[in-house]
């Protein structure tokens, strides 16, 4: 699975958060300033071709779904970050944000617990 860039992972994000949408329900979901309504019909259609979305045409007009999940999008973007920049250790990626105080004894208390289940 590919790495999405800035503005494809801002459309994706929409996307998932409303499961179907034509491009001008997508536009009206994004924050000001929004982006131009060619814009983001590219970049759907960038992510269609990497097959994160697919569609259901009406005619001339296209209604867009997420072919991809978030939660596995998240899995395998957490799986690249730790291999890229922690050498493949979680505990090098819970122990950076301990050191950078990003993180606190009660979040580090929770994730064991959450480890132990």
């Amino acid at each position: 699975m590919q790495e999405l860039t800035k503005a494809e992972e801002q459309v994706m994000q929409v996307l998932w958060g409303v499961e179907k949408a034509f491009v001008k329900e997508l536009i009206a979901q994004m924050r000001e300033p929004k982006p131009a309504y060619n814009t983001v019909s590219t970049i759907i259609r960038i992510l269609e071709k990497k097959g994160f979305v697919g569609f259901k045409a009406f005619g001339k007009t296209h209604q867009y779904f997420p072919l991809v999940s978030k939660e596995d999008y998240k899995t395998q973007i957490s799986k690249s970050l730790v291999s890229k920049y922690f050498e493949g250790s979680f505990e090098n990626l819970v122990s950076f944000f301990a050191k950078k105080e990003e993180i606190n004894v009660e979040e580090l208390d929770a994730i064991l617990k959450t480890l132990k289940k």
